[in-house]
C-alpha cells in the first residue's frame, strides 16, 4: 500500500547496513498505527523504527499491545533567533567555519571515536550488531560532508588547522534549522569545542534568515542539555523511539 512519506517509508540505508528490510515511521495519531502496520505487511518489512510524541498515550499503548519495544526518548530544544543575541564566540585557539575539502575523513574519524557504543536507539536494540550500530554515526558524519542529501552544512571547530569537533545542520524550512549530529574528538574535550560548534551553527541559522534552531538528543544525555540551556535553548518537545521486529 501507499502511505504519505512523512508517515512511513522504506529505509534503504538501514537495510543495506543491517541486512534486513527496514522502514521508518512517524506515528502521531492512534489511527496511524494500523495504517503503518499494513504498509509494513504489504512491503514485507522485517524491521520498523517508529517515532511517537511522548504525549500521545493512545499511540503508545496501541504500539505496546502490538509488540513495539521502547528504545529511547528524544528531547528537543529550541533557540529563538528573532530578536535574541547569540552569546560570545569561540575560546582562544579555536576557529569555527564550514567543513573544508579533505576534512571529511577527520570528521568521520571524530564520529567513530565519539559514538562507539553510544546508547541511541540502534545500540539499545539487542538484535542489532553493536559494530554496525557504530557505523550508523560514522557513515552519517562522512556523508554529511560530501552529500547534500545528508546535511545542508557541516560546521567544524579547529585548533589551528586540526578539526577538533563538528556539527551537521539541515534547513527544515525557511524558518527552522535543525542540528543533526555533533561530536568532539576525545583529545579536545573540556576545552569549549562543543560550545563553539553550537555557536557556529546558530550563526549559520541566522545568516540563512531563520527564526529558530532546534536540536535533539537522548533524555539521558545531560551534558549536551546543560550546554544548550546555558546558551539559551529551551525545551520544546519530546519523542519516543520504538522498534518493531516482524521476523
Amino acid at each position: 500500500m501507499t502511505v504519505a512519506p512523512d508517515k512511513a517509508a522504506l529505509s534503504p540505508l538501514d537495510e543495506a547496513r543491517f541486512g534486513v528490510k527496514t522502514a521508518k515511521a512517524t506515528i502521531a495519531d492512534v489511527r496511524d498505527v494500523p495504517e503503518v502496520m499494513e504498509f509494513c505487511s504489504a512491503s514485507a518489512v522485517e524491521f520498523l523504527i517508529a517515532r511517537c510524541p511522548t504525549h500521545a498515550y493512545p499511540c503508545v499503548h496501541a504500539m505496546e499491545r502490538l509488540g513495539f519495544l521502547l528504545m529511547d526518548t528524544l528531547v528537543y530544544y529550541a533557540f529563538r533567533l528573532d530578536g535574541a543575541s547569540i552569546p560570545g564566540g569561540a575560546p582562544d585557539g579555536l576557529s569555527v567555519g564550514p567543513v573544508r575539502p579533505g576534512e571529511e575523513h577527520r570528521v568521520r574519524d571524530i564520529a567513530r571515536e565519539s559514538f562507539s557504543g553510544y546508547l541511541g536507539h540502534y545500540h539499545a536494540d539487542p538484535r542489532l550488531d553493536p559494530g554496525l550500530c557504530d557505523e550508523v554515526y560514522t557513515d552519517w558524519a562522512y556523508r554529511s560532508c560530501i552529500d547534500a542529501r545528508a546535511a545542508d552544512a557541516v560546521i567544524v571547530a579547529r585548533s589551528g588547522d586540526e578539526p577538533a569537533g563538528f556539527g551537521t545542520m539541515r534547513a527544515n524550512d525557511a524558518a527552522t534549522g535543525e542540528g543533526l549530529l555533533f561530536a568532539v574528538a576525545p583529545a579536545f574535550r573540556g576545552r569549549g569545542v562543543y560550545r563553539a560548534v553550537m555557536l557556529g551553527c546558530l550563526d549559520w541559522c541566522r545568516a540563512g534568515g531563520m527564526e529558530q534552531m532546534i536540536i535533539s538528543t537522548q533524555v539521558t544525555n545531560l551534558a549536551s542539555q546543560k550546554t544548550w540551556s546555558r546558551l539559551g535553548f529551551e525545551p520544546a518537545s519530546s519523542w519516543y523511539t520504538f522498534h518493531r521486529w516482524f521476523s
